[in-house]
């Protein structure tokens, strides 16, 4: 199966993920991140499916592909955490908040040099 393909089933996971996430946000008041968790990962779904589908136009560009899989990684810590740190209380996986957004500020960076790769061809 080809990254690209992969890529655009995690972030349309992640796209049904954040909705389920903000339905419960809506009715569990005693979730306090169970909002942010629910945006970031609508966001980032929508960029990961938009990412692997410009590596797909593009003939399969790597780096494009590789922005997409940071981004994944970084949400998954991010809103992982979040969502954790709700339902769990506090511990140890709650602290990979700051480690999944600067993850997600590395992927977003990455996908700029992607695109900046791609105006070169």
């Amino acid at each position: 199966m080809k990254m690209q393909a992969v890529l655009a089933a995690a972030g349309c996971v992640f796209g049904a993920c954040g909705v389920a996430a903000a339905a419960a946000g809506a009715h569990l008041t005693n979730l306090p991140n169970l909002p942010v968790a629910a945006q970031f990962l609508l966001i980032h779904a929508v960029a990961i499916v938009g990412l692997a589908a410009l590596s797909a136009a593009f003939g399969g560009r790597k780096l494009v592909a590789w922005s997409a899989v940071v981004l994944a990684v970084g949400v998954v810590l991010f809103s992982g955490s979040l969502i954790w740190s709700d339902v769990f209380g506090a511990s140890p996986m709650s602290s990979l908040a700051p480690v999944g957004g600067t993850t997600l500020i590395v992927g977003w960076l990455f996908a700029a040099v992607a695109a900046l790769s791609l105006a070169r061809r």
